[in-house]
């Protein structure tokens, strides 16, 4: 199988087109236990074919040549699961607060804690995405929406929440996604996907010029080892980032034991988990800064028309392709 498995990466290698059949050949394989399949992928194609460089966290940032006038300063956390209070560290100040999920231990009363300390930090803008915790958001799990039309306007008080959707901050792009691939082969959390035909559509829904993608799941790769050694991380997340989006930065959450920065050379990815594989608020947030692209402050772009809002719901593989304007390679349609 491994041959077969280089064989088919080996004859796409010159192609520029996705592979959206790779993750779900190995799905079905490891049908029982999906977590092989980034495990196995990593092991025998990308730890020999790509760069996961470590990243010292104090060069993405210098407070010598920082300008407000041309620069702007990124905090970036995640997975903080209603413990920000026990955190023995202050949360750098930067123009803009990057939350990549996990804001709560699972329970939808625990916003109002997320809240008052986003509302207590002095950064102009804050842009939060939930994550596979804030199950209660998720309308594919629960078939009532009272806690979606009660925590969705607590957090807009509060912050930009992004859920599928982008906000531009002085002209760059941030795509923020709640999605993440699910893990042991159970759906025992929100916004998870399974690895395959659900996966690919919904990752190729990200816009082709994000800056900044924001999402809760890793791609496999980066910011996504388990301390039993295994890869969570997506194959068709990390195949959209370095084949057609490109960003800047990835920054994401999830894997608590797997905190830190790395870059494959082109995009710099930011596992900055709060809470490390104990529960404890003990991560210090990452700090980067981008040039300004513009003076606009923040705007709104609403999510593209042909997004599909929960492509769990649809399993036939060729028709979520043509109802997201896709054909059944994953080629834009004109």
């Amino acid at each position: 199988m491994i041959k077969k498995l280089k064989r088919i990466v080996s004859t796409r290698k010159s192609e520029p087109a996705l592979f959206p059949y790779f993750d779900e050949f190995w799905g079905k394989y490891f049908s029982e236990y999906s977590y092989g399949v980034p495990t196995l992928f990593y092991r025998s194609i990308l730890s020999k074919q790509q760069r996961q460089d470590r990243v010292d966290m104090s060069t993405l940032y210098n407070d010598h040549t920082y300008n407000a006038a041309t620069k702007v300063r990124f905090v970036c956390t995640s997975d903080t699961h209603n413990l920000t209070d026990r955190a023995n560290f202050p949360i750098p100040y930067g123009d803009v607060l990057l939350h990549a999920g996990d804001f709560t231990q699972g329970e939808s009363h625990q916003v109002a804690h997320f809240t008052d300390w986003l509302d207590s930090l002095p950064h102009p803008i804050k842009i939060v995405i939930a994550g596979n915790h804030e199950k209660f958001l998720d309308t594919g799990m629960f078939s009532e929406l009272d806690a979606r039309s009660v925590v969705i306007p607590r957090l807009d008080k509060s912050c930009v929440f992004l859920e599928d959707s982008t906000a531009i901050v002085y002209g760059i792009r941030i795509f923020g996604s709640p999605w993440s691939s699910e893990y042991l082969g159970a759906q025992k959390w929100g916004f998870e996907l399974q690895r395959g035909t659900q996966s690919a559509v919904k990752w190729s829904e990200i816009p082709s010029d994000t800056d900044i993608l924001l999402t809760h799941g890793p791609p496999v790769g980066h910011g996504d080892l388990c301390l039993n050694g295994v890869r969570a991380g997506c194959v068709n997340l990390l195949e959209q980032v370095q084949v057609r989006i490109k960003p800047k930065f990835h920054v994401l959450g999830d894997l608590q034991e797997s905190y830190g920065v790395t870059t494959d050379g082109q995009t710099i990815f930011i596992n900055c988990c709060m809470c490390n594989e104990k529960m404890k608020p003990v991560q210090h947030p990452v700090v980067f800064d981008m040039d300004k692209k513009s003076e606009e402050m923040l705007l709104m772009s609403s999510t593209p028309a042909w997004t599909i809002s929960d492509p769990r719901q649809h399993q036939d593989y060729l028709s979520v392709c043509r109802m997201c304007g896709f054909d059944n390679s994953l080629k834009r349609i004109k």
